[in-house]
């Protein structure tokens, strides 16, 4: 009982994803990132990211990453830092040294503790994910323009 280590148990999946974009823990991407492939970031981003609703795309913001900005995608893991409201339309994971500052809206929650949000958890189901997630994509086309 006292000898032995406890396993840490995790609600959050994890695993070996394969990443086709990755920001570098060193750069800064200044700009909206569109990705049609999962993306992994160690570095700054100061712009929106992106993935339509009907694509399985992963965004990780890893534990140094940043992102100033929207994150819009299927999966959603944070443990980094996001100022920006995030859209998470099958998963959102949020570690526990991650900081969160806007609102949220995800389908699934897996959260550790220590985690922090300052902002809204808003749970959607699939024909509102659907809906609001048309009307985030048309509202963002129309700033991009």
């Amino acid at each position: 009982m006292f000898g032995k280590q406890r396993q840490k148990s995790s609600p959050l999946q994890g695993g070996a994803a394969k990443f086709e974009t990755i920001i570098g823990p060193n750069a800064l991407l200044e700009g909206h990132l569109r990705i049609k492939e999962s993306a992994r970031i160690d570095g700054k981003v100061i712009g929106d990211i992106l993935a339509a609703a009907d694509q399985t795309i992963l965004v990780v913001v890893v534990e140094n990453g940043e992102v100033k900005g929207n994150i819009q995608a299927n999966v959603v893991v944070v443990a980094g830092k996001v100022i920006g409201n995030i859209q998470a339309f099958e998963r959102l994971e949020l570690h526990a040294q991650c900081r969160v500052e806007g609102d949220i809206r995800y389908a699934s929650l897996a959260m550790e503790h220590g985690a922090t949000v300052l902002g809204l958890l808003l749970h959607t189901d699939d024909k509102k994910t659907a809906a609001v997630a048309a009307m985030t994509q048309k509202t963002l086309e129309r700033a991009a323009k």
